[in-house]
């Protein structure tokens, strides 16, 4: 699969758009990886969305990944769940999502990064590369330069994520980011399907100087 960019959906970003009209704007726009983050609804109240993501996803032939809900991720047949440093250890998930399901770990240290990569994880989130406004993380932004350290060490699929705007996406792309992962600067754009476009053309384009 492509790990350019993996769009996050965040109602409160979008000004209340649903997770399911996020995705399908990001779809339209090329994203083959989405997302799906919502800290505050319930699993009650979260399963229809999910489910219509999840249909656009496979529609696509996108990647549907479930933030922190496991229960959530498993219930909608989700390709993955993706997981904090805070949320349930990555060997019992992967003992409960199974082979085959795409295991996603966020990381804030190359000790960290290490230490998902040992236990099972399937690529690694490493942030926040810049400061971010969308939420309170607890930790400092690193910049690119964790990248290039993290990408010497490990061998899994990295996304940078934390502040990433497009014009700075180039940076940590170019630090050695496989890809990005994206709330504020598409969920809160005026357009989320020219937004992606956007991220997509820089993206490939700082891939293709480098390879």
């Amino acid at each position: 699969m492509r790990w350019d960019l993996c769009v996050i959906t965040d109602r409160r970003v979008a000004g209340g758009l649903s997770h399911a009209e996020l995705a399908k704007r990001a779809l339209a726009g090329g994203a083959r990886m989405i997302q799906l983050r919502d800290k505050e609804a319930s699993m009650r109240a979260l399963l229809p969305e999910a489910l219509q993501v999840a249909e656009r996803c496979r529609s696509s032939g996108a990647t549907f990944i479930v933030n922190d809900r496991l229960d959530l991720a498993l219930a909608v047949g989700a390709d993955g769940v993706h997981l904090g440093q805070e949320d349930l250890p990555a060997k019992e998930t992967r003992r409960l999502l199974g082979e085959g399901k795409l295991l996603g770990i966020s990381t804030h240290s190359l000790e960290q990064a290490l230490k998902a990569q040992e236990e099972g994880a399937d690529y690694i989130g490493v942030g926040p590369i810049f400061r971010t406004g969308t939420k309170e993380m607890g930790y400092e932004p690193i910049g690119p330069p964790l990248i290039r350290e993290v990408r010497r060490k490990v061998t899994i699929p990295i996304l940078a994520i934390g502040g990433i705007t497009l014009e700075n996406v180039s940076e940590v792309i170019a630090a050695g980011a496989d890809g990005a992962a994206v709330i504020s600067a598409i969920a809160g754009a005026p357009d989320i399907t020219a937004a992606v476009k956007k991220f997509l053309k820089v993206i490939r384009q700082v891939k293709e100087a480098f390879s």
